[in-house]
């Protein structure tokens, strides 16, 4: 076994899960896009063809393309489709646009791919270490032509596909030619992989309409009850930004509110929680844990320095769990989710990245400090 094949699988798990334009989907989601909208933005130049040419790689024929109804759906996107070869029964293809690229597993049927690269380890092999416990691994079926394992390890926990001849398996992610994620469908039903959480007790939080939003509180009411880190002046308006802290576009958030903070025109309150755990092996979770064991005023600056990977507060368990119901009860689809008071009164929301920080926070109004 090559632990570092596992990592890698690892990584482009994480790159899928950042593929619909401005948010991180969450797992109880099952209508994301593709890795198609990653090479959506802009056509590729031809550098790439020039670079992959010289390293023995060819593109794709159009012909295998147009009659292969995945990557057809992939390559109307923009993406180059670059030939690695065959190997252990699947077809293997880069994707490429400028700067991003991924390995691709073409399912034998077509019409779907899984991202992410072969490990040398057989699914025989994979079961032996794992153990064929099934409180540790769980038998995911066949799909297109795969065969999925969802495979436990500890807190962690990864979903690896078998190539045809069982010699090697994949962890990563699968969809369809359509842009549907195939691995989420998969996983869904299992206990503790998807944030599905259930709320009761004396106070509950709220109850979710069909709709995904929240019929007994606001969500604005919901966001002040979470546990956050904050990071500006008091006297700045507050906005509220639920955050995975491996969603690529949380981070981003952070990173484009900070002149806001700097110039006091608001106060950020970070509420950290864990979407992507299916996809990153459970680290999203870790690193909530990491970020609720903080004092509130540490939060963003550990999240910005990566200072993630001390062991969690006994008390970050119970934090967790609260700001994942109060996701579940505003009906969080995403991160990041921007939540705000408006100057006329009313809530502001944008799930994802809004398309202008401006236009947000000039529509913010004062909290009065006994609301926060």
């Amino acid at each position: 076994m090559k632990p570092h094949m596992l990592a890698i699988g690892a990584i482009f798990a994480s790159t899928i899960a950042l593929a619909e334009p401005g948010i991180c989907r969450a797992g109880v989601e099952s209508d994301a896009h593709g890795p198609e909208a990653s090479f959506a933005s802009e056509r590729p130049s031809g550098d790439a063809a020039v670079t992959f040419s010289a390293a023995g790689l060819s593109p794709l024929p159009p012909e295998l393309v147009e009659q292969t109804p995945a990557l057809r759906h992939l390559a109307g996107s923009g993406a180059q489709l670059f030939d690695v070869g065959t190997a252990h029964g699947l077809r293997v293809v880069v994707a490429r646009q400028r700067e991003e690229f991924m390995i691709l597993q073409v399912a034998p049927d077509g019409e779907a791919i899984v991202a992410g690269a072969q490990a040398d380890l057989s699914a025989t092999l994979l079961l032996v270490i794992a153990g064929r416990d099934e409180s540790r691994v769980t038998d995911l079926g066949t799909s297109h032509g795969m065969h999925g394992l969802f495979v436990r390890n500890g807190r962690q926990f990864q979903v690896f596909y078998a190539t045809p001849d069982g010699e090697r398996v994949i962890p990563g992610v699968m969809w369809d030619a359509s842009g549907k994620n195939i691995t989420r469908e998969q996983v869904a039903p299992l206990p503790g992989v998807t944030p599905t959480v259930t709320i009761g007790g004396e106070k509950e939080i709220g109850a979710t309409s069909a709709g995904g939003r929240s019929n007994s509180v606001s969500a604005l009411e919901a966001a002040r009850s979470a546990m956050f880190g904050t990071m500006g002046s008091e006297t700045a308006p507050r906005i509220y930004v639920f955050i995975d802290p491996l969603c690529g576009y949380s981070v981003r958030a952070l990173q484009q509110l900070q002149p806001f903070v700097a110039a006091g025109k608001a106060q950020v309150a970070l509420i950290p929680v864990s979407v992507l755990d299916y996809e990153d092996e459970g680290r999203s979770t870790k690193s909530a844990l990491a970020m609720l064991s903080k004092p509130s005023d540490q939060m963003a600056a550990a999240w910005s320095r990566g200072d993630l990977n001390r062991a969690p507060a006994k008390e970050a368990d119970e934090l967790l769990r609260r700001n994942m119901a109060i996701a579940e009860a505003v009906g969080l689809r995403g991160t990041p989710t921007v939540i705000w008071r408006k100057q006329d009164g009313s809530e502001g929301r944008v799930d994802g990245l809004p398309e202008d920080w401006n236009a947000v926070i000039a529509s913010m109004g004062s909290e009065s400090h006994a609301a926060r």
